[in-house]
């Protein structure tokens, strides 16, 4: 198999724009995720390194990353960042849409990974949920529960716009449009 990247414009963006990262508060609460990370693409030597800075002040150096390689065509060894190297490595009995970050002085992070392709509104219900201290849902239940959720969103896009596109008429039984006049009147007399 092989696999290829485009790898001028993810490099582009994810050196041009900051990590998109939603942190849950530090809390006593322990829960399955510390936050979300929605990268710009499926590109970790372009996107790993702005994780990183973007983390250092609020959680310490970051040493290794361990992600499954089933989301990811490439996962590179090592990863230059900010003249350090970073380690990367995969497991395949990992959830595909966690990435773990670790630090040899702070400990151990969960972060649920967001599909780049992800629609804005999906994302950032996404980033919300996975920011929730003590939340038991993991990684993998938050990305299926938002593919039902998006699924039911654009059903009912797609009734309003069939509804729409109808004239927004009442049916008969007989499948004839009727209008609001050829509606029974309740018992108030209203219409």
């Amino acid at each position: 198999m092989t696999t290829t990247l485009d790898r001028t414009a993810p490099r582009d963006l994810a050196a041009e724009f900051p990590a998109r990262l939603s942190l849950a508060p530090r809390t006593t609460l322990a829960g399955r995720l510390d936050g979300a990370w929605w990268p710009y693409s499926r590109d970790l030597e372009a996107e790993l390194p702005p994780l990183v800075a973007a983390l250092d002040e609020p959680w310490g150096r970051v040493t290794r990353v361990t992600v499954n390689p089933i989301c990811w065509p490439v996962v590179p060894r090592k990863v230059p960042v900010g003249g350090r190297v970073l380690h990367v490595g995969w497991f395949t009995e990992q959830d595909p849409d966690k990435l773990i970050l670790l630090s040899y002085t702070v400990g151990r992070w969960d972060l649920l990974v967001i599909p780049p392709e992800t629609e804005p509104a999906a994302a950032a219900r996404l980033m919300a949920a996975a920011a929730i201290p003590g939340s038991v849902l993991t990684a993998g239940v938050l990305i299926a529960n938002e593919t039902v959720i998006g699924r039911s969103i654009r059903d009912a896009r797609r009734r309003e716009a069939t509804w729409e596109s109808e004239g927004g008429a009442c049916m008969s039984p007989f499948g004839n449009p009727m209008g609001r006049s050829a509606l029974p009147l309740p018992g108030n007399g209203w219409r």
